[in-house]
């Protein structure tokens, strides 16, 4: 066998042994990204896993107020003096109104992955997990009760 039909044969058997080892890895479903946020399937499911106190509550507040509150406002309207005028209405977490389309896991992970418009930073790489956590439930605390 030459050189080259042994180069052939290597390159192939590289290709057939990437296509079975990709064949058996479990498939994620994949990301779905709506108005800028890439928000993964379970995103609307996913619950807050650690329990709310006051304590969770305070350290919530105390992240809120160092890293969110410049843009989103001392009270989340989004009335900061970072925030962008025109997407005020975006960032007011005290809508009743949008609370329903912002459970829990919607809000960790727009506010773990950010976009680009209206602007949202992405926390991942100032934050933990579990400091996030505590901020959304904090922000969850900042809705106003919805009117009948």
């Amino acid at each position: 066998m030459n050189r080259r039909s042994f180069a052939v044969m290597v390159l192939c058997v590289g290709c057939m042994t990437a296509a079975a080892i990709a064949a058996k890895q479990p498939s994620q479903p994949p990301a779905k990204s709506a108005g800028g946020w890439t928000l993964p399937p379970e995103a609307e499911t996913t619950k807050n896993p650690l329990p709310v106190d006051a304590k969770l509550l305070a350290t919530g507040k105390a992240i809120f107020k160092d890293k969110c509150q410049k843009c989103h406002g001392p009270g989340g309207r989004g009335d900061g003096p970072d925030a962008d005028p025109d997407a005020q209405e975006d960032m007011d977490m005290t809508r009743a109104d949008r609370a329903a389309k912002n459970p829990d896991g919607v809000i960790f992970f727009k506010a773990w992955n950010g976009r680009k418009k209206p602007k949202m930073p992405a926390v991942k790489d100032d934050l933990t997990k579990e400091q996030l956590w505590a901020v959304v439930a904090y922000v969850q605390t900042l809705r106003k009760p919805a009117t009948k």
